[in-house]
C-alpha cells in the first residue's frame, strides 16, 4: 500500500510541472503512448539538471520546453567534445541509443555527403566557443543520410569556464 502512496506523490509531483492537463482514464489507451513519450522527456529533464548541478552551469536551460514542446534532442558533450549525455529520443532521428554513443564524438553521425564548409564552421564556432546555427547532413545508425537542424552553444560555469557544449537537434525535410 505504500507503494502506491509514493507513486502517488511522485506522479503528483510531476504532472504539477507539466504544461498540459491530465486526460480522463477513459482515454487512458490514446493518451499512453503520449504518457510513456512524456516519462522518457522526464527522465532526461532529471538527468541535465543534475548535469547541470555537478557542473555549475551559470545559466539556466530550458529542457521541458525543448523536449516537451519543441520535440527536440538534447546532446551534451564534455569540453573536448566527447558525449556525456543524449536524450533518448535521439533514436528516433537517428536510430542511436545513448548509450551507444555516450563517449563519443558527435563526428561519428558524419559521412562522405556531409558538407565540409559545414564542419568546418562548426569546428570554428566550438574553437571560438560560440554560439552556431546550421542544417548539416548526418547519417543514421542504419547508414542513411538525413538533414538535422543543430542549435549549438557553449556552457559556462559559475567560473566562466566552459564545461560543456549543448546541441540542441531536431530532423528537418
Amino acid at each position: 500500500m505504500s507503494e502506491i502512496k509514493e507513486y502517488d506523490k511522485a506522479a503528483s509531483k510531476f504532472y504539477d510541472t507539466l504544461d498540459f492537463n491530465s486526460l480522463p482514464i477513459s482515454s487512458w489507451d490514446m493518451y499512453a503512448p503520449h504518457f510513456t513519450a512524456v516519462c522518457k522527456n522526464y527522465d532526461d529533464i532529471v538527468s541535465l539538471e543534475l548535469l547541470a548541478k555537478a557542473n555549475q552551469w551559470s545559466d539556466q536551460k530550458d529542457f521541458g520546453d525543448k523536449l516537451l514542446h519543441k520535440k527536440q534532442v538534447i546532446v551534451v558533450t564534455d569540453p573536448q567534445l566527447h558525449i556525456v549525455h543524449a536524450t533518448k529520443n535521439i533514436i528516433d532521428m537517428n536510430g542511436y541509443r545513448p548509450d551507444e554513443i555516450v563517449g563519443k564524438k558527435p563526428k561519428m553521425f558524419q559521412g562522405a555527403k556531409t558538407c565540409p564548409e559545414t564542419t568546418k564552421t562548426l569546428r570554428l564556432a566550438v574553437q571560438n566557443k560560440t554560439p552556431f546555427e546550421t542544417i548539416i547532413v548526418n547519417y543514421r545508425k542504419d547508414g542513411s543520410t538525413y538533414k538535422c537542424w543543430i542549435k549549438g552553444e557553449p556552457v559556462f560555469n559559475t567560473s566562466g569556464e566552459v564545461v560543456n557544449f549543448i546541441a540542441y537537434e531536431k530532423e528537418v525535410a
